[in-house]
């Protein structure tokens, strides 16, 4: 179930009204569910634009759609529109179910190695261009990943192969024993530190 506060309605309410479109409504969609990535979208529904299997929640005034792929993600969402201590307005989503849930100790060595990868390793290596994608894990616990972006090709990669990665998939992820690069870094277009610059 979705909470929508009347003062959170209150202000769909009247941008709907300066649209002036009969039925118009307001969409919520979740986009990159279950990844670290996830967010809520708000945007206004004419009912044409509709694809007929949203789910509809009656509001003071007009009809809030939801994604019929983003119900599960959206679930228990609260929307509010708030005035913090500066006096300023600001529209809340808070969606808890949508970036997933952590797999649990009964889930597979596979499952437990993305979910840190995709929700630890690679939003840091995005601050640099940078992510890594899970090829492989064997039944022995060897981890095979690839570089993309501004790692591919980097002259740190080793280092943070070692340093980085390996020490937080084996510090989290019982049952990980190695973890290798099988990277093709020299067709890296756009490395971070080119290899032969790194110190």
């Amino acid at each position: 179930m979705i909470q929508i506060s009347d003062t959170a309605q209150s202000y769909f309410r009247k941008l709907i009204e300066r649209e002036a479109v009969p039925g118009m409504g307001v969409r919520l969609t979740a986009v990159d569910a279950g990844t670290p990535r996830a967010d809520a979208r708000l945007e206004f529904a004419d009912p044409s634009e509709l694809l007929g299997d949203e789910w509809a929640v009656d509001c003071d005034g007009f009809t809030l759609y939801v994604a019929a792929t983003s119900v599960a993600w959206v679930d228990g969402a609260e929307i509010d529109f708030v005035t913090n201590a500066t006096g300023s307005q600001q529209l809340t989503i808070k969606a808890p179910k949508i970036k997933g849930e952590a797999p649990t100790e009964g889930s597979s060595l596979v499952e437990r190695v993305r979910w840190v990868v995709e929700n630890e390793v690679n939003p840091q290596l995005a601050s640099h261009g940078g992510k890594v994608a899970v090829q492989e894990v064997s039944a022995d616990g060897v981890v095979l990943l690839r570089f993309g972006g501004g790692c591919q090709g980097c002259g740190m990669a080793d280092v943070t192969l070692k340093q980085g990665i390996e020490k937080t998939l084996m510090g989290r992820v019982p049952g990980i024993t190695a973890v290798r690069d099988a990277t093709d870094h020299e067709s890296g277009d756009a490395p971070y530190i080119p290899r032969g610059t790194a110190a």
